[in-house]
């Protein structure tokens, strides 16, 4: 959800972004880079200046499971940036084995995205980025959270200390659920599900209760912190 209340989404299948206005109405915000169709975006954060960030691996290109099996017409599989004024595409990070999860702090200094990799042989971790949402510049890119194979981490949320909630999935029971790093990136606890977890996110009347997104089911439970005001 981005400031404004309205519902940013990404495609597989249409191989788009779009948000949905408060009438109902549909917007598409990207779907070519270049003059090129996008893989398959999968994750995507709204800055509070309006700015979207994007990630845009090729898991909906695949095969007909996750959208539609197709050609990947894009070079690489990138992380993008769409300026919220002008609507410039731009792609911010292009060294990716897949990009996934999205995310950025309270404070919207630093950028956090997952490379789930592991699934073509590359590497499943969390990198974070010092960020500047006006200008779109990133930099200092390094490995924040590691250790996750051979499952993998899909999506994230930060809460209001800046702590980074991810999912943990495809390892093995005693692995599966949530984890919970600081903004050092030191692992404080975990929440173990009996199911691979994909995604969460905070919500409730306070934001302190964790959503946890199952492979079958929806979980919730309530934490000693909220989730920070951000889509």
């Amino acid at each position: 959800v981005d400031p404004q209340g309205r519902l940013v989404t990404c495609e597989h299948s249409g191989r788009r972004v779009t948000r949905t206005e408060l009438d109902g109405t549909i917007t598409i915000i990207a779907d070519r880079y270049k003059g090129k169709r996008l893989n398959s975006p999968n994750d995507v954060v709204v800055a509070n200046n309006g700015s979207i960030w994007f990630t845009d691996p090729t898991y909906g290109i695949k095969g007909n499971y996750e959208g539609i099996k197709a050609e990947q017409e894009q070079d690489k599989q990138n992380v993008f940036r769409v300026d919220g004024k002008t609507g410039e595409i731009t792609v911010v990070v292009d060294d990716f084995v897949q990009p996934n999860g999205i995310a950025l702090s309270p404070d919207e200094k630093k950028l956090y995205v997952i490379d789930s990799g592991i699934t073509e042989g590359g590497p499943a971790h969390i990198r974070v980025f010092d960020v500047d949402v006006d200008t779109g510049k990133v930099t200092n890119g390094k490995i924040f959270a590691e250790g996750f194979a051979p499952g993998l981490t899909d999506g994230m949320r930060c809460d209001v200390e800046g702590n980074v909630w991810c999912s943990m999935g495809w390892a093995n029971p005693k692995e599966d659920g949530v984890r919970c790093y600081s903004p050092h990136g030191e692992l404080l606890g975990k929440i173990h599900v009996p199911e691979t977890v994909a995604n969460l996110t905070f919500g409730g009347l306070l934001r302190n209760r964790l959503y946890i997104c199952g492979s079958t089911s929806i979980y919730a439970c309530y934490v000693n912190t909220q989730g920070a005001m951000r889509p």
